[in-house]
């Protein structure tokens, strides 16, 4: 396709109090959309929606929880009412914890499936009426490059965003017809708040302090790529080293995370 236009754009970013989800929202604002905002944290979201009229762009506040199905909707017919529209869906809420699976609280799975993959496929499903309407619309999952090579300790985590990919895989075949394309952003160690608010933590986290990107940077390649109509990115040179290592030489990154993961 041409190139996407991003000026007077209608996108939705959701986990958009911090980290990658923050950086998205702003640096779609600085290309022209307008945003909807959906996390918890109220007062986070408050500072990012006044950067974004700074920017001379509209802004919706919803303060909820995406695995919340009243949360969801409120934040559409936000984009639907307050904006006219969603042509970009930005999937970015996430959470995970850290230990091994077999001492891990029972309690952990579900809500880490809940938020990484069957909050955004549902979050997909009730947008599609609007994306399908949307002027050259867009749905971006953010995935991680845990998600195509899993490690030790994060077992949850990485069935979550196994399956964001594969579904993702699958909806960008089927959207195709529809005019509507699908994003993977694979990330690697980003410099975020993820490991301060994870649901339950056992050991090290050895991967935590490797080199890692600034939210800003996946934040510029994510708009980038939605201009340009890619599919997939892997932002930062640790996540496309992993990659590419495990599909080259499994058996020597099956021997590193066995060491160090």
């Amino acid at each position: 396709m041409a190139r996407r236009e991003l000026q007077d754009k209608r996108a939705l970013v959701t986990g958009a109090s911090g980290g990658i989800g923050r950086a998205i929202a702003l640096e779609l604002a600085r290309a022209g959309a307008d945003v909807v905002l959906l996390a918890r944290r109220g007062d986070r979201l408050q500072e990012v929606a006044a950067e974004i009229r700074r920017l001379g762009r509209r802004v919706e506040v919803v303060v909820g929880d995406v695995t919340r199905p009243f949360d969801r909707r409120r934040a559409l017919d936000a984009a639907r009412d307050q904006l006219g529209g969603l042509d970009i869906l930005v999937n970015n809420a996430g959470i995970s914890a850290h230990g091994r699976f077999a001492e891990a609280d029972p309690g952990r799975l579900r809500p880490i499936m809940e938020t990484n993959f069957i909050a955004p496929a549902e979050l997909i499903r009730e947008a599609l009426p609007l994306l399908r309407v949307g002027h050259e619309p867009i749905v971006v999952n953010i995935g991680s490059v845990l998600g195509q090579r899993a490690c030790p300790h994060k077992s949850e985590y990485c069935a979550s965003k196994f399956a964001l990919r594969g579904f993702s895989e699958a909806l960008r075949a089927e959207f195709a017809p529809l005019g509507v394309d699908v994003l993977v952003v694979t990330t690697g160690p980003t410099d975020t708040e993820f490991f301060e608010h994870l649901l339950e933590q056992h050991g090290e986290l050895p991967w935590r302090d490797a080199s890692p990107v600034s939210p800003e940077r996946v934040a510029r390649a994510t708009v980038r790529a939605i201009r340009r109509g890619r599919h997939e990115i892997v932002p930062g040179w640790r996540g496309w080293l992993l990659v590419a290592a495990n599909r080259f030489f499994p058996r020597l990154v099956d021997r590193i995370m066995a060491r160090y993961g």
